[in-house]
């Protein structure tokens, strides 16, 4: 019998951006998830469930821009700041395209978490690169 000499690898996503958005999509799924079972199974209301949807937006935005930073190796804060803006402006255009959602103060509001959670989160992944 002949060893396995060369084990094929899973393709790499070239950019630094685009896996940023696909882990945070990740993290908002699980979010959501989560948030939908406390909903159902918890004692949390239907009232509190805006501030609560903006912290897993938050955390969504942080977790992609720490993937994002870590991919790029350099400029962590541009790299995680440009997919928090990407990430924002992606849930505002779902958010206007199924459910005809308006601009208001709470998309401004996306949008700055977004920003200050992906920066922040590119710049602690920049520095986690060895």
């Amino acid at each position: 019998m002949n060893p396995i000499k060369q084990i094929a690898k899973p393709p790499q996503i070239g950019s630094p951006v685009l896996a940023g958005i696909l882990f945070a999509i990740l993290w908002l799924a699980a979010g959501a998830l989560l948030l939908s079972l406390l909903l159902h199974f918890g004692n949390m209301k239907e009232n509190s469930l805006p501030a609560f949807s903006m912290g897993v937006h938050g955390l969504s935005s942080l977790a992609g821009g720490f993937v994002s930073g870590r991919r790029s190796g350099k400029r962590g804060w541009y790299y995680g700041g440009v997919l928090g803006v990407l990430y924002g402006l992606l849930i505002l255009i779902i958010g206007f395209l199924a459910a005809n959602a308006d601009l208001s103060w709470h998309s401004g509001l996306l949008l700055v978490v977004a920003f200050l959670a992906g920066a922040f989160g590119g710049m602690i992944g920049v520095n986690t690169k060895k």
